[in-house]
């Protein structure tokens, strides 16, 4: 059945505001004039499933989508629009992700598992698997700063696998350590696949994707391109990259800019009157009914990304108040005395003068 899923995406879109300044940035939130500003969409309308205990790599070439979309279904960035359900707690595997870099390791380790609703006793119980398993020797009580960039993996990967996740989400995170590391890591996923979890499988490694994955995501420059099971689509993926190696470096360099230009020139309002239209004309809804619909899934998990004009005006009253009690506590003056004497509370001195 449909709804026996783990995770979910229905139309699912990231766009990211290529700000040149600051100010640009700040006057775009508070909605002051016209701001002209590039948008970037890394996901541009992404909808799959992923069953229960089912194993789903995601590949792709960089920037196409992968880790934002392993981003959003963690929990870490939020989509632009469309609908994202995830079932069951989430823990993600990436390089340092999670990790607060000012922390010792052995800091951060209590500190994910509180997040995650352990009790101090239970952290307690699993410091030593996790230590032992990053294998970071005196480190553990160093910050996290000072690590290098295997150590931190070592040590998210551990954190991450030891506080039983219903849903695993890694990364890239296979990519740095040694081989019995690797193996070790390996092992893990291997036992959480016999549990019956759920795991996502961000990876470059194609060997990796085949080797654990049952079904496969190929993203291509945030656009779900294909999603099937594994043998089948990394053998097109393949013959995909197999193809655009034998292009000159011109045509390589044209293609790439014309997709990464796609992604520039994505509109939401005709992708969102696409979908009505799919809605009017595959289930004979009217135009009206298939806009509820298609609003519903845009847009129902979503909160405004500029400040809307009763926002502005609560904001500009509370700063006013903030000003008036600051101006009084300044004065020296009660409350009641302000206001009945105005002028006092704009200079002291003028009040004297007037008495």
């Amino acid at each position: 059945m449909d709804t026996e899923y783990k995770i979910k995406l229905d139309n699912v879109t990231k766009e990211y505001d290529l700000y040149k300044t600051k100010s640009d940035r700040m006057r775009n939130f508070f909605n002051l004039g016209n701001v002209e500003v590039p948008h970037f969409w890394s996901l541009k309308g992404v909808s799959m499933t992923v069953k229960p205990g089912e194993t789903l790599g995601i590949i792709g070439i960089n920037g196409s989508g992968k880790s934002t979309i392993s981003n959003i279904i963690s929990g870490i960035i939020p989509q632009t629009t469309g609908t994202v359900t995830v079932n069951g707690d989430t823990s993600i595997i990436s390089i340092g992700a999670g990790l607060k870099w000012n922390l010792t390791g052995d800091e951060n380790i209590r500190l994910k598992g509180l997040m995650q609703g352990l009790s101090i006793k239970e952290i307690a119980e699993l410091r030593d698997s996790i230590v032992d398993f990053a294998d970071i020797g005196n480190f553990i009580n160093q910050p996290v700063k000072d690590y290098s960039t295997g150590m931190r993996s070592r040590l998210g990967f551990a954190i991450a696998v030891h506080i039983n996740p219903d849903i695993m989400i890694i990364d890239e995170a296979l990519s740095v350590g040694d081989d019995t590391f690797y193996q070790k890591c390996v092992d893990k996923i291997m036992e959480f696949k016999e549990q019956g979890k759920t795991i996502l499988f961000v990876s470059h490694s194609l060997k990796q994707v085949e080797m654990l994955c049952d079904r496969v995501a190929w993203m291509h420059f945030g656009d779900l391109r294909e999603i099937g099971e594994a043998g089948e689509v990394i053998q097109h993926y393949r013959d995909f990259s197999e193809d655009f190696k034998k292009k000159t470096a011109k045509e390589r360099r044209e293609y790439q800019q014309d997709k990464k230009q796609d992604q520039l020139d994505f509109n939401i309002e005709t992708y969102q009157d696409t979908l009505i239209d799919q809605e009017v004309k595959v289930n004979g809804f009217s135009h009206k009914e298939a806009a509820r619909k298609v609003g519903k899934v845009l847009y129902k998990q979503i909160s405004p990304a500029k400040m809307t004009t009763p926002t502005k005006w609560m904001v500009a009253l509370s700063v006013f108040v903030l000003l008036f009690f600051s101006m009084v506590n300044i004065s020296g003056h009660s409350i009641k005395h302000s206001v009945k004497d105005p002028v006092s509370l704009v200079h002291p001195r003028m009040h004297k003068m007037r008495k």
